[in-house]
């Protein structure tokens, strides 16, 4: 296989993607209708496959053609208008905890000299605790050491139906003290933090609340044409 490297753009967001959703390049072939070498080679040196395919790549990967492009990066999200009839749901604890998967990025909010901060954040997910890695002079890492209690919130939107979800977990931070179990924790991280630099203090949020919202769009993928009356 060729290293990152030699990875398009698009190579990366497909592969990241796939990984997310769990899939091999077989079972995304088969859902894009496509061979499996293809997808090998629109991960690793296809730069720019036609618009046809990507349509149906971006559907076989439950995504859309300008995320897979990276038309949105940059673009703050919820930039859309509202569907028409949405409705929003609670969601309950155990498909917060399937939302969040194994780990990736979110915010936490600490209360600060000057009031709330947020700040994005590396995430963790062990056992049923979050876990971050942070430098001991941050503000997470000053909330830790005090055992405040600190939010955590991630969400998703997706653009192209205008429907998303959120995830909140509200609960005390703590820091990991012992030398040992520290380093264990460092070893469980799927990365180190994207900030770099030296931030090699373990931060554990145990939640005493997990609650979440889903916003549905008629007519989108996974729900009813219809909205209900």
């Amino acid at each position: 296989m060729n290293s990152a490297a030699h990875m398009s753009d698009l190579g990366r967001r497909v592969e990241a993607r796939r990984t997310h959703l769990g899939l091999s390049r077989e079972e995304v072939a088969a859902r894009a209708g496509s061979a499996p070498g293809y997808i090998d080679l629109v991960e690793q040196q296809l730069p720019s496959p036609g618009i046809e395919f990507l349509v149906r790549l971006a559907n076989a990967l439950e995504t859309t053609v300008q995320d897979l492009t990276g038309y949105t990066s940059d673009f703050s999200p919820g930039r859309g208008q509202a569907a028409y009839h949405a409705r929003m749901d609670e969601i309950d604890e155990e498909e917060c905890w399937q939302l969040l998967d194994d780990h990736g990025v979110g915010r936490v909010a600490v209360i600060g000299s000057d009031g709330p901060e947020i700040y994005p954040v590396n995430y963790q997910v062990v056992g049923r605790e979050l876990l971050f890695m942070t430098a001991e002079d941050t503000p997470l890492g000053r909330a830790a050491a005090a055992g405040a209690v600190i939010a955590f919130e991630e969400d998703h939107a997706d653009e192209a139906f205008s429907q998303g979800w959120s995830v909140l977990i509200v609960g005390p931070a703590r820091e990991v003290a012992d030398p040992a179990t520290a380093q264990a924790l460092r070893e469980t991280a799927y990365s180190t933090p994207w900030a770099g630099e030296e931030r090699a203090t373990v931060v554990v949020l145990a939640p005493r609340r997990v609650t979440g919202r889903r916003i549905h769009a008629p007519g989108a993928p996974g729900t009813s044409s219809a909205p209900e009356l």
